[in-house]
This record gives C-alpha cells, structure tokens and sequence, in this order.
C-alpha cells in the first residue's frame, strides 16, 4: 500500500503541474456573486451544462434577489423560470428547500458544513464540496464526471464511485490542491480529455497517462 500511495503520489504531482501550467487560469465555471446564489447554481447543474445553468440563474436573481423572495414565491412561478435547466420538479422542490433553510433555519448564512448541506435535496456531496471549497475555502474535492473520467484513465483511482474517487485522491493531492484539481480536471475533460475520442496525442498529461502509456 506504500508503495502504491508514494507512485500515485508522484502521479498526482506530475499531473497538478501539467494541468496548473496548460490552464493557469482555471476557476469554477458556474458564476457567483454570494454563497447563496452559487449553492442554487449548483442545484440546477444536475444535467445541465454550466452555461445553461449561468443564464437561467441569471433570470432568476434578477427577478428573486434574496432568498426569502424565492421562499415565499409560488412553486409553479420558480419552476416556470428554472424550467430551461430541466428536471424542473425536483429542482423546483430543491431550491424551494433551500431557500427555506436560509431565511428559517441557517440564519441567511450557507453553513460552512458539507452534511449540513446534504440535507437540502439536491444537493449531494459533490456540489456540497463545491459550496464549502469555493466559498470558505474548506479543503474539499468536488469529484464530477470530468473529474472521475480523468482521475480514472490517468491511475489515480480504478473507480467509477465518485466517493471512492473522492478517497483516492484526497489520499495522494495535498489539501491546499484538493478544490483547484476538481477545476483544473473539468478544464482537461472537456478540452482534451472528452468521454468520447479524446485528443490524447494533444493532451497534456500524454506522457505518463495511463490510458496513453
């Protein structure tokens, strides 16, 4: 087992080095001006594209700018406006939820804890993550298909369990790496690294890529 942590750990390394260099720039790619409205955000990513996801959003705080404006609305008005992002029941249940939570159980505070979080349907551990890296800085890893595609053909993980995949990589990144990796891999994935016909003579990570070697 040492062994294998100290070569994936080598791995890892050669990998953050590759990605932060080809995409020195690489940030979360759903917009936010305030924990609250990331949170919905990731809500409505469930099967959606991040752009889709921006632009209904959008709409939707334009008309609704705080939380108790959208707790206190009609269902059937919210789910007329987030319908773009599909599966606009359980969306609609889900941001109804939370903005309920807000304003009536967290004090219009996001709470800075990932179990909190969960508790809103919807929201599972991987936008969890998302909300408590990217807002407090809490070391989390945000592991979405992207990223478990990447982490599995590279031989970080030979899972296809996000929570597993989580593990492993929290086991051989450093902390202070584990919200910018789940970003950098999303850069890789969806650039290089694609489910299908990657560009793996152009990828980055091709000289020590599992699938590539």
């Amino acid at each position: 087992m040492g062994s294998y942590n100290s070569k994936n750990k080598t791995l890892a390394k050669q990998i953050y080095n590759a990605l932060s260099t080809e995409f020195p720039d690489s940030t979360c790619s759903l917009d936010y001006d305030c924990p609250q409205n990331l949170a919905i955000r990731g809500i409505l990513s469930a099967q959606c594209t991040d752009k889709r996801v921006n632009i209904t959003a959008a709409d939707l705080f334009v008309r609704y700018p705080d939380m108790k404006s959208i707790a206190d609305e009609d269902p059937e008005v919210i789910a007329g406006i987030i319908k773009p992002c599909g599966l606009t029941a359980s969306k609609t249940r889900s941001v109804m939820t939370f903005a309920k939570k807000m304003t009536e159980e967290w004090g219009g505070r996001v709470p800075n804890d990932v179990e909190l979080l969960m508790e809103v349907p919807g929201i599972g551990r991987k936008i969890a993550n998302l909300i408590v890296g990217e807002i407090y800085g809490t070391p989390a890893v945000v592991v979405d298909t992207h990223c478990k595609r990447v982490m599995k053909r590279t031989g970080i993980t030979d899972s296809d369990d996000p929570a597993k995949v989580e593990q492993d990589i929290m086991k051989v990144f450093p902390e202070e790496q584990w919200i910018s990796i789940g970003h950098l891999s999303v850069d890789l994935g969806r650039k290089y690294c694609t489910a299908k016909s990657p560009k793996c003579g152009e990828c980055p990570l091709a000289s020590f890529c599992r699938r590539r070697i």
